[in-house]
């Protein structure tokens, strides 16, 4: 083992033991992080809330009201579960786009960080993904209030949802860790990633049901980890069903290889930041 890859361990329990050692710090780092995105504004962290429901009544009025867009293929649902449905979808969307859209500025906008040698540089990722959580909770709220406004009650496998998120967080973090170090490195991959999230909005089912789509590109959408996600999402939030337990069980084992790779890219690369920087 050479002397950099000692001082800087890529094993799966290092990655793990990093976030349990840095918790105060990265708790710290998130709360700045989320109340500077919003500092010197009137309505300050009120803003979190009314973000969400803005786009929530945006992309409502304009798929449903102008496009007149309904949920399935007969139609059926109105608007008010169109607004839920797709809600749900821009939740799980929004927080792997918001992740992955800052990745490969995240070593750059924190160059007095990359000079300290015994700053953990791989918590950077994990403030990025708190900030990211953390908004993807008030829309989540959001959508809850909504529902049980619109639906007059919440469905009981609501409590499985973090199940469901759970994949999608650990991919979100891999992803962060291997974009954030090949960011440093290579200064376009900041517009590939903003094209690239802009796509899994429309490819991801975010407007529509998988099901609404002909049979021989189902196949194809349902290999979308995205997509499953976004479905599942539905299922637990506003269905009421129950997620496929050995589908879930297989995308988390995935996801773990994921954020592993990726943490193992970030600490085999990090050591040649201060030099590009």
């Amino acid at each position: 083992m050479t002397q950099a890859q000692s001082r800087h361990p890529a094993t799966f329990a290092e990655m793990s033991l990093s976030l349990w050692r840095n918790r105060q710090l990265i708790m710290r780092m998130v709360t700045r992080d989320i109340t500077g995105r919003y500092r010197g504004s009137a309505m300050g962290l009120l803003w979190s809330f009314f973000n969400p429901l803005l786009m929530l009544v945006i992309y409502t009025f304009v798929f449903s009201v102008i496009f007149g867009a309904r949920w399935g293929v007969d139609g059926t649902n109105g608007r008010g579960d169109f607004a839920l449905l797709l809600f749900a979808g821009m939740i799980m969307h929004g927080l792997f786009s918001e992740c992955l859209n800052r990745a490969p500025g995240l070593i750059l906008a924190n160059v007095n960080y990359v000079k300290k040698v015994i700053f953990p540089l791989e918590i950077l990722s994990w403030v990025s993904l708190g900030s990211a959580l953390f908004h993807a909770c008030i829309s989540l709220a959001v959508l809850l209030i909504a529902q049980l406004i619109l639906r007059h009650s919440i469905p009981w496998t609501v409590m499985l949802f973090p199940l469901v998120m759970l994949p999608l967080i650990l991919a979100s973090i891999g992803a962060v860790w291997f974009v954030s170090a090949l960011g440093v490195y290579v200064r376009d991959i900041g517009q590939i990633t903003g094209i690239f999230t802009t796509a899994l909005l429309f490819l991801s089912g975010v407007f529509y049901p998988i099901s609404a789509l002909p049979l021989h590109y189902q196949k194809w959408m349902r290999l979308n980890p995205l997509a499953y996600i976004i479905e599942e999402s539905r299922n637990t939030l506003i269905f009421g069903q129950l997620p496929d337990f050995g589908r879930l069980a297989i995308c988390t084992a995935i996801a773990l290889c994921i954020a592993w790779l990726g943490f193992l890219w970030f600490q085999r690369t990090r050591k040649g930041f201060s030099d590009v920087v």
